[in-house]
C-alpha cells in the first residue's frame, strides 16, 4: 500500500495511464477483429477497407506506447498478406 504522498500520488496516475492505455488496446483489437472477420468471409473488398481504418490505429497504438514498433508493423505486414492472398 502507497504511504508517502508521493507514491499515493503515482499509484492514481498508474491507475488512469492503465485505463486509457486498456481503451486504446481494446479499440485496436477492435478494429483487428474487423479485419479478421472480413478477411474470413473472403470480401477482398471489406478487407481492404477495414485493413486501411486499422493501419493508422495500430500504428496509433504504437506512438502512445502501447505496442512495440516491430510488434506493430508485424501485424500490419501479416494482415496485409493475408488481404492480398484474398482472391
Amino acid at each position: 500500500m502507497a504511504n508517502s504522498p508521493q507514491a499515493k500520488k503515482r499509484a492514481k496516475q498508474n491507475d488512469k495511464r492503465f485505463a486509457v492505455n486498456k481503451a486504446r488496446r481494446s479499440r485496436i483489437r477492435t478494429f483487428l477483429r474487423k479485419v479478421e472477420e472480413a478477411i474470413a468471409s473472403g470480401d477482398k473488398e471489406a478487407a481492404t477497407t477495414a485493413l486501411r481504418a486499422a493501419q493508422p490505429e495500430i500504428m496509433r497504438g504504437v506512438t502512445k506506447g502501447v505496442y512495440h514498433k516491430n510488434t506493430a508493423s508485424r501485424k500490419v505486414s501479416r494482415l496485409a498478406a493475408r488481404v492480398k492472398a484474398l482472391g
